[in-house]
């Protein structure tokens, strides 16, 4: 398989796994308690094993992106050309949109439906953008360790900002549009989506540049 097919696959394919498991463990949290804080936990633990799991798989493939964003910011460190850039994000939307599909259709729920659950206004907006950031922050920050390292720090990170955060940290454009297709506890109104795609942007530029002030390399103080 030649090889931006084989990154290709492994975007689709993880982002694919994300969305089972993101959607499919919110729909086993709602049919085994109605504790929504239980339910929430289940949730975050479920994704944050998952991350872990698919990052230390695939990054050695394709980098494991799985997040528009992540993209992006790799694109603007010049570490992926625009093309294969733009590839990258419709095999993280095709895979996360069937990875919503393939979880309702595990449980048996109807496998086309829409979001219901409003998440709109200043708090969720600004709690999307923390998210972003701290995730684009942390993944630069760590990005020369060892993908075992980068893929705990991420699992953890995303498990923290379950918690911390007002919207329960999305943190990405492709998983927030495949949510908006589930009537799930993880699911996202339709209309409230691009609010969060445009704030989880704007923390994702944020967290790139702050990782480009802090550890960047310094310039030779004769040619500053």
């Amino acid at each position: 398989m030649p090889n931006l097919a084989r990154r290709l696959t492994a975007e689709a394919v993880g982002s694919l796994l994300l969305l089972a498991t993101v959607v499919g463990s919110g729909i086993m949290a709602e049919r085994l308690t109605s504790d929504i804080a239980l339910q929430l936990l289940c949730n975050t633990l479920a994704t944050g094993a998952i991350l872990f799991v698919i990052i230390a798989a695939l990054a050695p493939v394709s980098g494991a992106h799985f997040n528009p964003a992540v993209t992006l910011v790799t694109y603007l460190n010049r570490g992926i050309a625009a093309r294969a850039a733009a590839a990258y994000v419709a095999a993280q939307l095709v895979g996360a949109v069937l990875g919503v599909l393939l979880a309702h259709a595990m449980f048996g729920d109807e496998i086309f439906a829409l979001g219901i659950k409003a998440r709109t206004g200043f708090g969720q907006w600004l709690s999307e953008a923390v998210a972003a950031f701290g995730l684009v922050f942390t993944i630069l920050a760590l990005r020369k360790r060892e993908t075992e390292r980068v893929a705990a720090a991420v699992a953890l990170y995303i498990v923290a900002a379950y918690w911390f955060t007002a919207s329960t940290s999305f943190a990405n454009p492709a998983v927030t549009l495949a949510r908006s297709l589930t009537p799930s506890f993880a699911g996202i109104a339709p209309g409230d989506a691009p609010g969060f795609i445009l704030a989880q942007m704007a923390g994702a530029l944020g967290g790139w540049w702050l990782s480009r002030m802090m550890f960047s390399a310094p310039r030779d103080r004769a040619g500053a």
